[in-house]
């Protein structure tokens, strides 16, 4: 009898495990989403753009919801399209042979390398030691860190990985209280800073990659990185100073709290003991050097940038000219590869299928179709759906896979070009900063236990409309003198 209670107490209740509950809640809601549209679409739609739609917004519902690990929710979506037949299984792998998935393959690669070396830990050290000493030199030095990381290092949430130490050793040294302002400032310092540093280099966010791949497959346009680059820097430029300037603004420190001549010691201190630079570091500097070399001058030798990628990786590794040893180098995220090459095959198959094309008709009324042929007000209706929508996907790579196609598309039935219409709604959809979910920058940092959801909302409201503004006057100025609207 004893035995039977015990049991019967250690027998799984979803009921009785809120996580579980909301897991299997979750995946229901997925179900039935998938479902609703299978069963529910027009017959306009083929049973294969109807399936594909259906598997599209089961897998959005997923990453959203995220009941299982993003990269198990593409697993299931490469199975799905594979079982049902929607596309050649050569399209339904292709995402895996991408210039683009082998782009990220090689950053992650050379982000291993670097971090096998101190030479980020140093540059860290001598910026906070320039300017951490005072409140608002050490908020522009947590947020500038992650800007000169984006070169080197192509994920946001390595860059805010790597920060995160010495950022919880300053909160340590400084004694920034729980819930306090100076505790928020440098949190969010960190989020934020890492959502803004994949604006202007092309291979620093997944979604930049997207981007370009997906503007490439489906309208014959090439970005470079040197493009990349022109188009967003003055943005980049712009959205650095008016975030910090945003979060001083929304967390005003008392006087005791506005210098801190410990930091700068500290960090004299941590620099000090690592002597010199050695070797490894020149050798991994050179080396970093030679590869964004190699990416700003794409037009001149035509490599993809996955090339030189790829190079930096193997010379990282090389015995005497390496900064890092092959076996550390290789222990990169494949859960990251798994979910963008699946990202890219959904959306090719997404429009082999016919799907993208039906749901563009849907969409082109009258009143879109016109306004859209005016450039700044397309720019401005894309700024604004595709914040919306990356606040009901959550995630980046599922917003830009799904917003590019349809946008190229819309963009085809007005008659105008779809560059600046997909590619406003790439950089856009980088940015999201009040919900935790939104960025890999705020799940880093939430991860911490340092910060609450709550405290991403209030500043995180004010920043996407900082965003949403900087972007539409670069939109109405710059982008227009460069011709990309």
């Amino acid at each position: 009898m004893m035995r039977n209670n015990i049991s019967r107490q250690n027998s799984w209740n979803p009921l009785n495990d809120k996580e579980n509950f909301r897991k299997i809640s979750s995946t229901l809601i997925a179900i039935s989403i998938f479902l609703l549209l299978f069963f529910g679409l027009p017959d306009t739609f083929a049973h294969s753009a109807r399936l594909m739609t259906a598997i599209v917004c089961f897998g959005v519902t997923l990453w959203a919801l995220e009941p299982i690990p993003m990269g198990s929710t593409a697993l299931l979506i490469l199975i799905m399209m594979l079982l049902f037949k929607l596309a050649d299984t050569e399209v339904v792998f292709s995402g895996f042979a991408s210039p683009a998935t082998h782009l990220v393959i090689g950053g992650m690669m050379i982000a291993r390398a670097v971090n096998e070396t101190t030479l980020i830990k140093r540059i860290s050290y001598f910026i906070l030691k320039k300017w951490g000493g005072k409140a608002n030199g050490l908020l522009g030095s947590l947020i500038l860190v992650q800007q000169l990381q984006a070169f080197f290092i192509p994920s946001t949430a390595v860059r805010s990985t790597l920060i995160l130490p010495i950022t919880s050793m300053i909160i340590e040294t400084v004694g920034a209280k729980p819930g306090s302002n100076l505790r928020k400032l440098i949190m969010l310092g960190v989020a934020f800073g890492g959502n803004i540093s994949g604006t202007a280099i092309m291979t620093a966010a997944v979604g930049n990659i997207l981007t370009v791949e997906l503007l490439y497959r489906f309208a014959d346009i090439k970005i470079t990185y040197f493009q990349w680059f022109l188009y967003t820097f003055p943005l980049w430029v712009v959205l650095i100073p008016s975030i910090w300037m945003l979060l001083l603004k929304l967390y005003p420190l008392p006087k005791e709290e506005q210098s801190f001549p410990m930091v700068k010691k500290e960090m004299e201190l941590k620099l000090d003991n690592l002597g010199s630079m050695n070797k490894r570091e020149w050798q991994c500097l050179i080396t970093l050097l030679v590869i964004v070399g190699l990416w700003m001058s794409e037009p001149l030798h035509g490599m993809h940038p996955s090339i030189p990628a790829l190079l930096g990786a193997a010379v990282m590794t090389l015995p005497g000219l390496g900064c890092a040893e092959w076996k550390n180098v290789v222990k990169i995220n494949f859960n990251t590869i798994l979910l963008l090459s699946v990202t890219l095959s959904m959306g090719y198959v997404l429009m082999d299928t016919g799907a993208v094309k039906i749901i563009s008709t849907y969409l082109s009324v009258d009143w879109l179709l016109s306004m859209v042929k005016n450039p700044l007000f397309a720019a401005i209706f894309i700024i604004i759906l595709a914040q919306i929508f990356h606040k009901m996907i959550s995630n980046v790579s599922a917003a830009v896979v799904t917003l590019i196609p349809i946008t190229i598309s819309v963009a085809s039935n007005a008659g105008v070009d779809p560059l600046g219409m997909a590619f406003t709604a790439g950089v856009t959809s980088l940015y999201g900063f009040m919900l935790v979910v939104e960025t890999m920058p705020n799940l880093v940092v939430h991860s911490t236990g340092l910060i609450a959801q709550r405290d991403f909302l209030k500043p995180g409201f004010y920043a996407t409309l900082v965003t949403m503004a900087g972007t539409t006057i670069i939109a109405a100025t710059w982008w227009r003198f460069v011709g990309l609207i």
